[in-house]
Protein backbone atom coordinates (compact mmCIF):
# COMPACT_ATOMS: atom_id res chain seq x y z
CA UNK A 1 0.00 0.00 0.00
CA UNK A 2 1.30 3.70 -1.08
CA UNK A 3 1.94 5.77 2.01
CA UNK A 4 -0.46 8.61 0.66
CA UNK A 5 -3.45 6.29 0.51
CA UNK A 6 -2.70 5.29 4.81
CA UNK A 7 -5.35 7.22 6.78
CA UNK A 8 -8.15 6.92 8.99
CA UNK A 9 -10.82 9.21 10.72
CA UNK A 10 -10.59 10.63 14.30
CA UNK A 11 -14.08 9.98 15.21
CA UNK A 12 -13.76 9.05 19.56
CA UNK A 13 -14.90 12.50 20.70
CA UNK A 14 -14.45 16.18 20.44
CA UNK A 15 -13.46 18.62 22.83
CA UNK A 16 -15.02 22.29 23.51
CA UNK A 17 -14.51 25.01 25.52
CA UNK A 18 -16.94 23.91 28.37
CA UNK A 19 -15.05 20.58 28.60
CA UNK A 20 -11.38 22.58 29.37
CA UNK A 21 -9.98 23.72 32.66
CA UNK A 22 -9.08 27.04 33.39
CA UNK A 23 -5.86 26.02 34.73
CA UNK A 24 -3.40 24.02 31.86
CA UNK A 25 -1.66 21.92 34.59
CA UNK A 26 -4.86 20.56 35.54
CA UNK A 27 -5.91 19.95 32.52
CA UNK A 28 -2.83 17.92 31.77
CA UNK A 29 -3.28 16.04 34.83
CA UNK A 30 -6.86 15.26 33.93
CA UNK A 31 -5.64 13.75 30.44
CA UNK A 32 -2.76 11.88 31.88
CA UNK A 33 -4.73 10.16 34.62
CA UNK A 34 -7.74 9.41 31.99
CA UNK A 35 -4.52 8.05 29.67
CA UNK A 36 -3.00 6.16 33.14
CA UNK A 37 -6.56 4.47 33.87
CA UNK A 38 -7.01 3.25 30.48
CA UNK A 39 -3.88 1.55 30.67
CA UNK A 40 -2.42 3.11 27.86
CA UNK A 41 1.20 1.56 27.19
CA UNK A 42 3.79 4.59 28.16
CA UNK A 43 1.22 6.79 28.80
CA UNK A 44 3.90 9.06 30.52
CA UNK A 45 6.41 8.98 27.44
CA UNK A 46 6.91 12.78 26.03
CA UNK A 47 9.06 13.76 23.37
CA UNK A 48 11.64 16.35 24.24
CA UNK A 49 13.02 18.47 21.73
CA UNK A 50 15.97 20.57 22.41
CA UNK A 51 18.33 22.48 19.66
CA UNK A 52 21.63 22.17 18.94
CA UNK A 53 24.33 25.42 19.17
CA UNK A 54 23.91 24.77 15.41
CA UNK A 55 20.24 25.55 15.44
CA UNK A 56 19.76 21.65 14.69
CA UNK A 57 16.91 20.14 16.26
CA UNK A 58 17.20 16.93 18.38
CA UNK A 59 14.16 14.79 20.11
CA UNK A 60 14.40 11.61 22.33
CA UNK A 61 11.20 10.01 24.46
CA UNK A 62 11.44 10.36 28.26
CA UNK A 63 9.18 9.47 31.12
CA UNK A 64 7.59 12.53 32.88
CA UNK A 65 7.85 11.87 36.87
CA UNK A 66 6.21 14.35 38.26
CA UNK A 67 3.38 17.16 37.35
CA UNK A 68 2.54 19.82 39.52
CA UNK A 69 2.12 23.98 39.19
CA UNK A 70 5.46 24.71 38.90
CA UNK A 71 5.85 22.20 35.87
CA UNK A 72 6.62 19.07 34.61
CA UNK A 73 9.60 17.27 35.81
CA UNK A 74 12.12 14.49 33.73
CA UNK A 75 15.55 13.15 34.73
CA UNK A 76 18.37 12.20 32.96
CA UNK A 77 22.35 12.62 32.16
CA UNK A 78 23.54 16.20 32.79
CA UNK A 79 26.37 15.13 30.58
CA UNK A 80 23.98 13.94 28.03
CA UNK A 81 22.85 15.31 24.41
CA UNK A 82 19.90 16.53 25.82
CA UNK A 83 21.07 18.13 28.83
CA UNK A 84 24.29 19.79 26.72
CA UNK A 85 22.20 21.45 24.45
CA UNK A 86 19.25 22.80 27.19
CA UNK A 87 22.36 24.28 29.14
CA UNK A 88 22.74 26.24 26.23
CA UNK A 89 19.33 26.89 25.19
CA UNK A 90 16.46 26.22 27.92
CA UNK A 91 13.78 26.51 25.76
CA UNK A 92 12.56 23.29 25.40
CA UNK A 93 9.42 21.64 24.06
CA UNK A 94 7.36 18.32 25.04
CA UNK A 95 4.94 16.27 23.36
CA UNK A 96 2.29 13.49 24.72
CA UNK A 97 0.75 11.26 21.74
CA UNK A 98 -1.88 9.55 22.84
CA UNK A 99 -2.90 7.83 19.76
CA UNK A 100 -5.69 5.74 20.93
CA UNK A 101 -7.27 8.31 22.39
CA UNK A 102 -7.03 10.73 19.55
CA UNK A 103 -5.38 12.94 21.78
CA UNK A 104 -2.27 14.72 21.73
CA UNK A 105 -0.56 17.83 24.20
CA UNK A 106 2.27 20.16 23.35
CA UNK A 107 4.21 22.06 26.25
CA UNK A 108 6.48 24.69 25.48
CA UNK A 109 8.66 26.32 28.15
CA UNK A 110 11.75 26.48 29.98
CA UNK A 111 13.92 24.52 32.22
CA UNK A 112 15.68 24.69 35.13
CA UNK A 113 17.54 22.14 37.54
CA UNK A 114 15.29 20.87 39.76
CA UNK A 115 17.25 20.84 43.43
CA UNK A 116 19.68 18.18 44.48
CA UNK A 117 17.10 17.27 47.26
CA UNK A 118 14.17 16.30 44.37
CA UNK A 119 16.69 14.35 42.56
CA UNK A 120 18.05 12.48 45.51
CA UNK A 121 14.57 11.31 46.64
CA UNK A 122 13.35 10.00 42.56
CA UNK A 123 16.65 8.30 42.39
CA UNK A 124 16.24 6.69 45.76
CA UNK A 125 12.69 5.82 44.45
CA UNK A 126 14.35 3.43 41.44
CA UNK A 127 14.46 0.19 41.40
CA UNK A 128 18.75 -0.65 42.78
CA UNK A 129 19.69 -1.66 39.04
CA UNK A 130 18.43 1.19 37.87
CA UNK A 131 20.51 3.82 40.01
CA UNK A 132 23.21 1.37 39.08
CA UNK A 133 22.36 2.16 35.17
CA UNK A 134 22.35 5.66 35.94
CA UNK A 135 26.26 4.98 37.16
CA UNK A 136 27.44 2.90 34.23
CA UNK A 137 26.33 4.61 31.16
CA UNK A 138 27.89 7.77 29.85
CA UNK A 139 25.04 8.65 28.25
CA UNK A 140 25.23 9.53 24.35
CA UNK A 141 28.91 9.05 24.83
CA UNK A 142 30.80 6.67 21.60
CA UNK A 143 31.28 3.19 23.14
CA UNK A 144 32.84 -0.03 21.49
CA UNK A 145 30.21 -2.55 22.63
CA UNK A 146 27.25 -3.41 24.84
CA UNK A 147 29.73 -5.66 26.38
CA UNK A 148 32.20 -2.52 27.95
CA UNK A 149 28.34 -1.07 29.17
CA UNK A 150 27.80 -4.37 30.78
CA UNK A 151 31.26 -4.87 32.11
CA UNK A 152 31.07 -1.49 33.79
CA UNK A 153 27.47 -2.60 35.13
CA UNK A 154 28.88 -5.71 37.14
CA UNK A 155 32.06 -4.04 38.47
CA UNK A 156 29.56 -1.05 40.00
CA UNK A 157 27.06 -3.75 41.18
CA UNK A 158 30.46 -5.27 43.33
CA UNK A 159 31.24 -1.50 44.13
CA UNK A 160 27.78 -0.78 45.58
CA UNK A 161 26.97 -4.20 46.79
CA UNK A 162 26.37 -3.17 50.57
CA UNK A 163 24.50 0.50 51.56
CA UNK A 164 22.94 3.32 49.92
CA UNK A 165 24.04 3.63 46.10
CA UNK A 166 24.87 7.65 46.05
CA UNK A 167 23.32 9.84 43.71
CA UNK A 168 25.80 10.65 40.47
CA UNK A 169 27.03 13.96 40.88
CA UNK A 170 25.80 13.91 36.84
CA UNK A 171 22.31 12.95 37.42
CA UNK A 172 19.43 14.44 38.40
CA UNK A 173 16.09 16.38 37.04
CA UNK A 174 15.03 19.32 34.93
CA UNK A 175 11.68 20.50 35.45
CA UNK A 176 9.49 22.85 32.73
CA UNK A 177 8.45 26.18 33.11
CA UNK A 178 5.37 25.66 30.62
CA UNK A 179 4.68 29.40 28.95
CA UNK A 180 2.60 27.57 25.69
CA UNK A 181 -0.38 24.35 25.77
CA UNK A 182 -1.64 23.20 23.36
CA UNK A 183 -4.32 20.29 23.68
CA UNK A 184 -5.65 18.58 20.27
CA UNK A 185 -8.46 16.28 19.81
CA UNK A 186 -8.87 14.49 16.77
CA UNK A 187 -11.82 15.47 14.61
CA UNK A 188 -13.68 14.07 11.70
CA UNK A 189 -13.15 15.06 7.92
CA UNK A 190 -9.30 16.34 10.14
CA UNK A 191 -11.59 19.32 11.19
CA UNK A 192 -9.68 18.79 14.66
CA UNK A 193 -10.46 20.43 18.00
CA UNK A 194 -7.39 22.50 19.21
CA UNK A 195 -6.77 24.84 22.06
CA UNK A 196 -3.88 26.55 22.95
CA UNK A 197 -3.16 28.62 26.63
CA UNK A 198 -0.67 31.09 26.82
CA UNK A 199 0.63 32.53 29.63
CA UNK A 200 0.78 36.36 29.39
CA UNK A 201 0.92 38.44 32.71
CA UNK A 202 0.87 35.86 34.70
CA UNK A 203 -2.38 34.87 33.75
CA UNK A 204 -3.43 31.94 30.61
CA UNK A 205 -4.93 32.90 28.12
CA UNK A 206 -7.28 30.48 26.31
CA UNK A 207 -7.70 30.25 22.35
CA UNK A 208 -9.01 27.73 19.99
CA UNK A 209 -7.17 27.51 16.75
CA UNK A 210 -7.80 26.25 13.44
CA UNK A 211 -7.19 22.89 12.76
Amino acid sequence: MKLEDIRREYLAQGLDRDGLQDDPILQLQTWLEQAISLELKDATAMTIASVSEQGIPNQRIVLLKHLDNKGLVFYTNYKSSKARELEANPNVCAHFPWHPLERQVKVQGVVNKVSEAESLAYFRSRPRDSQLAAWASEQSARISSREVLLSQFESLKLKFQSGDIPLPDFWGGYRIQPSVFEFWQGRENRLHDRFEYRLSEGAWQLDRLAP
